[in-house]
């Protein structure tokens, strides 16, 4: 009876709406779940959330030059090795979204190692079925286009701007920014009788690999592999573990066998309704964000591009953010909801305008992702503005990493699940110290997330 009013697993996103699919994973699955801005003490966590099962942080590491990590890193993870849970989840992008010198995974493994001497391995989890990313034989895929791709030709990410993705197979990929050794337990090594999947692990153990990927083809094999990483944790062999939300998912379907987790919060799930009016704001360059912005324009949303080379220009962001506050509150005045936004797809010459800023003022020799923070400050000031002046109850942010910058803008400390909109970008509730913030509800999306319709089912809560 103990164990089933324990923390179960915290975590830490390395991008922000990374770290709220994790959340909405844990929530659909009967773990009550709050994501945190900042490492929460124990105290909060006895005296605000005292029945809560699993909580996270939001950071924004997927951004970070690789010698900026520590900093970023080291002290959330002491902080999360310090609170007792089973398993402390480095959650990544089911598209691995990493290189050696931006947002490097390997760097956080490096680092996770003097956090947790003497861990026999790190299980490393990526696909997830549920968002149709899957790992075989330690290669990639991923769907996009009505297709499933392998990583490395799947048209967005071959074209990433900041970790474009030259090579499908994880091995390779994270070899390239950790010297760890790596394995792999394939998908026939997880089929059949639990005995011998247990017997194959011990025989892929036997190398003594430092990290040890799971293949994920399907659920069967999804909820195989998150019983072995319990029985690991459980057994205090491991701890730190790094995936994307299908480290969630896996987990949940083996902790629901245990009896350790009860039936989802369906009640408090359900549909939150329509608002009158919606702020979106969107940093995103995805062709899925493009595709989702086309539609909302198509249904009534207002949209307003915005001069991204301006918010990067220190003698130009004020006035930018002004005249976009001014047009925002314009639209907002007439009962309508404007959708900001910098670029449309990742061919739009707004991105290589930016970027150019960026070079000629000597601001960063790494333009793209010193981009993703200036513009993502600046739209956060601007939600900040526009939503306290027009008494806004809900907000839409389109970007992993604009999604993170703008919720620190707002003052937001917190976060739960309050509906399921899409697998990853899920209509939450957030916890402020500002008054004007404190319950408003946010729904955040990476640039990937989401069906056409996104931005109006936000706009009508369904």
């Amino acid at each position: 009876m103990e164990r089933d009013s324990r923390l179960l697993l915290s975590f830490y996103g390395d991008d922000f709406t990374g770290s709220t699919d994790v959340m909405e994973a844990l929530a659909l699955s009967g773990v009550p779940t709050v994501l945190f801005l900042q490492p929460p003490t124990a105290e909060l966590l006895a005296d605000k959330f005292a029945n809560i099962r699993a909580f996270g942080v939001a950071g924004v590491s997927r951004s970070l030059a690789t010698d900026e990590l520590e900093r970023e890193l080291r002290p959330v993870l002491e902080r999360l090795r310090d609170i007792p849970t089973p398993i402390v989840h480095y959650k990544i992008c089911s598209t691995f979204d990493s290189s050696p010198k931006i947002g490097s995974i390997g760097r956080a493994i490096d680092l996770a190692a003097g956090v947790w001497p003497g861990q026999r391995y790190v299980p490393l989890l990526v696909g997830v079925p549920q968002l149709r990313r899957y790992t075989v034989f330690g290669n990639h895929y991923a769907y996009a286009d009505d297709a499933i791709h392998r990583l490395d030709r799947h048209p967005t990410m071959l074209r990433h701007p900041v970790t474009p993705m030259d090579e499908a197979d994880l091995r390779v990929h994270l070899s390239r920014q950790t010297n760890k050794s790596i394995g792999v337990m394939d998908i026939l090594d997880l089929s059949g009788d639990l005995h011998r999947v247990r017997e194959r692990l011990e025989a892929r153990m036997s190398g003594s690999p430092d990290v040890l990927l799971y293949d994920v083809l399907d659920e069967e094999r999804l909820k195989r592999a998150g019983e072995l990483i319990w029985e690991a944790a459980d057994r205090g062999e491991t701890r730190f573990v790094v995936g994307s939300s299908g480290v969630e998912y896996a987990l949940a379907a083996h902790w629901r066998e245990l009896g350790l987790t009860g039936a989802a919060p369906q009640n408090e799930l359900e549909p939150r309704g329509p608002v009158d009016r919606l702020l979106a704001v969107s940093g995103s360059c995805s062709p899925v964000t493009e595709s989702q912005i086309r539609h909302a324009i198509e249904c009534g949303f207002v949209g307003v591009p915005v001069r991204a080379e301006r918010l990067v220009d220190r003698a130009e962001a004020e006035r930018e953010r002004s005249r976009l506050a001014e047009r925002a509150n314009e639209i907002l005045r007439h009962n309508r909801s404007p959708l900001l936004y910098t670029a449309l797809g990742s061919e739009d010459i707004a991105i290589r305008e930016t970027r150019q800023r960026l070079e000629s003022d000597g601001i960063d020799r790494a333009p793209a992702a010193n981009a993703g923070q200036l513009i993502g400050e600046q739209l956060g000031r601007l939600a900040r503005e526009v939503a306290t002046a027009n008494n806004l109850t809900r907000v839409l942010v389109a970007g992993g990493d604009t999604s993170g910058y703008v919720t620190r803008e707002l003052g937001i400390y917190a976060l739960e699940t309050a509906m399921p909109l899409d697998p990853g970008g899920p209509l939450c509730r957030a916890y402020s110290e500002d008054p004007a913030f404190d319950g408003i509800e946010i729904a955040l999306k990476g640039g990937q997330v989401g069906q056409t319709d996104y931005f109006t089912r936000v706009l009508e809560g369904r």
